[in-house]
Order: C-alpha cells, then sequence, then structure tokens
C-alpha cells in the first residue's frame, strides 16, 4: 500500500496487529494542529516503503479503544508495530529524518531476527 490506511477499531487488529509486515500506526485527530503537520511526512513514507511497512493512521475522537489500550496522552502519537507488538513510539510532530530513521531500525532489526525453522515430526 504506498498511501496511509485508515484503520477503525474494529479493524485495529486484523489490520495492524496481525499484519505480516511492520505498521507504522498515526493516532491523529482532525482538529489536531501538530497531526496535520506529520500527515504529508507520513503519506511520503509511506509510498517510499510501500511493501515493507504499512501506515496506518486511527482518529481518536471516533476511534479511542487502541488509543486508550497503548496509554496515548498526546497526539500524534506514531507507534512501531511489528508481530503484533509495540517495538517503538514517538510522541509528537517528530521532522521526517527522524520517523525515516526510526523505520530503518524497526526494519533492520527485524532483519536481525531469526527465521523460522518449521519442525517436522521423525518419522
Amino acid at each position: 500500500m504506498n498511501e496511509p490506511i485508515h484503520v477503525s477499531d474494529a479493524a485495529f487488529e486484523q489490520a495492524v496487529l496481525q499484519s505480516t509486515i511492520p505498521v507504522l500506526v498515526d493516532f491523529w485527530a482532525p482538529w489536531c494542529g501538530p497531526c496535520r503537520m506529520v500527515a504529508p511526512t507520513l503519506e511520503k513514507l509511506a509510498g517510499e516503503y510501500a511493501g515493507k511497512i504499512l501506515v496506518a493512521k486511527v482518529n481518536t475522537d471516533d476511534n479511542a479503544e487502541y488509543a486508550m489500550k497503548y496509554g496515548v496522552q498526546g497526539i500524534p502519537t506514531l507507534l512501531f508495530v511489528r508481530d503484533g507488538q509495540v517495538v517503538d513510539r514517538i510522541v509528537g510532530a517528530a521532522p521526517y529524518p527522524m520517523i525515516k530513521q526510526r523505520i530503518e531500525a524497526v526494519l533492520a532489526n527485524l532483519l536481525l531476527l531469526p527465521l523460522a525453522v518449521p519442525v517436522t515430526a521423525p518419522g
């Protein structure tokens, strides 16, 4: 996906927690100035990392369940989720280089994980 997707509470588990690629989740609201400032950066990064990460946007005014679950107290809050687990977080309107650096770190750590080797029963 080369642009951010909008995710509701109902779709969060499937779209984010069960994603086969890392997800950058943007908790935001339409009235939030800093959220609007970071939106073009996230759109750009979604295009740059298409197929490597998914950028998901959660409007906290309409979908508060996961914002509360993950302790989001200020917006924008960006969560980096890999294999259903939060592996990094940025609170506030971070600049493009900082978000890109954190994406690179999440992707680099992903590459360092051992590959799962299927276990077969002797027989």
